[in-house]
């Protein structure tokens, strides 16, 4: 096997690219899978995330597409040869930039499709054309029933990250989709870790794959220090810190089990001090890109996420990653700490373990099969006396309302403030009122006993025969007097 890219026949136009990249030496999946997608074969991978999976379908397929390539304006001269499948946006996302920058030197197009954005768009590109599309199963599916998408000479089809589109409930998606392709075609299916359901996904759609395996299946990057500390839930945040100056570390990825969690926590370590970003699936797209944009610019020092980013994104130089929670699928933690320790460089993944999370860490040691000691860290103790007032002194400067009542400061939640009544917000003081004593007195009844005065101006009439259910007309001044 060639270990470098200038050994590979790669046509003039791709390895212009790859060099521009900075590539020279090949991972060792794309050592091994290159050459075989190079001769149109079938391909069931296992690598490690951060490897450098996306080179290794990617240039193949270009390079096999380039006899495709042609200068034509016209739409039907560039029909859809290449699919590419991905769990979620981002990571589809980062493909289809990738894939750009490859063939960037050439005349092969390519699109991107996926939900959370505007259709209009993306039906405007494929309109015009695409021979590699890059899409989530979801957003693809809209476009095939729009009649925006034709697949029917799509020549190779990639199924990256598979586990993930399994875990997320895209299998029926993914078999509606490939019932529009045509039957003679390439397929190559991608995953970190292999369990029975892709086995038997691999077994319906691939013929006679060549199984590549660069890892043990389900198998850490060697490169990644894992440490396991216990913590109480209320003490994860000041092991977070710990960790973070004792190491020195700029950047990190925080990873939680919930939405809710996550934007809790970025709000609490923001109002710590600390450039922090969510990042959820409740955000909208575009927050998600600002986000994941921000992060990759040094702009934002924490990441909070949940297991939407843990798939496959790379951002280059992430020295460490943190588990808030521990995940309740232990696949998804060996996907979380491959965000650090990426194409050869060391990390750090630090687990923060609850005492109810034992048998969540058993499950981790029976995928990896590896003991893991769970430390204890040893926490600067907190003055005596009351906590310090991070808002001031005054009672103006100190939040008010029910989050601030029998919590920590640091746990205070603007959104929460001014729900309690005004007498238990901190620092109210009520103006002091001044009563009039007559006020204060008993009632005491008159001396005389003379009769009220509205009773004594109504007049007394003589009895009349008239009933009294009969009310008599009320007399009303005249505008004009008659003439006598």
């Amino acid at each position: 096997m060639t270990d470098s890219f200038s050994n590979l026949s790669l046509a003039p136009t791709l390895a212009r690219a790859v060099a521009e990249m900075g590539y020279e030496s090949m991972t060792p999946i794309q050592a091994q899978a290159i050459p075989v997608v190079l001769t149109g074969q079938d391909v069931m991978g296992a690598a490690q995330t951060g490897t450098g999976k996306t080179a290794a379908f990617s240039l193949p397929l270009l390079q096999r597409l380039l006899k495709h390539e042609n200068p034509s304006t016209s739409p039907a001269r560039h029909p859809v040869r290449a699919l590419v499948l991905l769990p979620t946006r981002e990571l589809a996302d980062q493909v289809a930039q990738q894939i750009k920058m490859y063939a960037k030197y050439t005349q092969l197009r390519s699109a991107v499709v996926f939900g959370g954005m505007d259709m209009k768009p993306q039906t405007l590109e494929l309109k015009k054309g695409v021979e590699v599309l890059v899409a989530t199963p979801g957003r693809l599916l809209d476009h095939i029933e729009a009649k925006n998408a034709v697949l029917n000479q799509v020549e190779y089809v990639v199924l990256d990250e598979a586990d993930r589109m399994l875990d997320i409930g895209f299998l029926p998606d993914l078999q509606r989709i490939l019932s529009y392709l045509p039957k003679q075609r390439t397929t190559l299916l991608f995953s970190a870790t292999f369990s029975p359901e892709i086995k038997r996904l691999a077994g319906s759609y691939l013929q006679d794959p060549i199984t590549i395996e660069v890892a043990r299946p389900n198998e850490t990057a060697s490169t990644v220090e894992q440490r396991f500390y216990a913590a109480q839930d209320d003490d994860k945040r000041r092991v977070i810190r710990k960790v973070l100056d004792d190491r020195g570390i700029k950047q990190a990825f925080i990873f939680v089990n919930s939405k809710l969690g996550c934007g809790r926590l970025a709000r609490s370590l923001e109002r710590e001090g600390l450039r922090t970003a969510a990042l959820h699936g409740d955000k909208s797209q575009d927050e998600r890109l600002k986000a994941l944009e921000a992060f990759k610019q040094g702009e934002v020092d924490l990441l909070v996420c949940t297991d939407v980013a843990a798939r496959g994104l790379d951002i280059k130089d992430v020295p460490a990653v943190f588990n808030f929670d521990v995940p309740f699928n232990a696949e998804d933690y060996v996907h979380r700490i491959g965000r650090t320790g990426r194409a050869g460089a060391s990390g750090l993944a630090v687990t923060l373990v609850s005492p109810s999370d034992t048998r969540l860490v058993g499950d981790i040691e029976k995928l990896i099969k590896k003991k893991l000691d769970v430390e204890t860290l040893q926490l600067d103790t907190r003055p005596a006396g009351p906590a310090p007032e991070k808002w001031g002194t005054r009672a103006e400067d100190r939040p008010r309302g029910r989050a601030y009542e029998g919590r920590r400061r640091d746990d205070f939640d603007p959104r929460d403030a001014l729900d309690a009544p005004r007498e238990r917000r901190s620092g109210f003081r009520p103006a002091p009122v001044n009563r009039d004593p007559f006020f204060e007195k008993p009632y005491e009844a008159a001396a005389t006993d003379t009769s009220p005065s509205w009773e004594a101006s109504v007049p007394k009439t003589a009895r009349s025969s008239i009933s009294a259910n009969i009310k008599p007309k009320r007399k009303v001044a005249a505008l004009f007097k008659s003439g006598d």
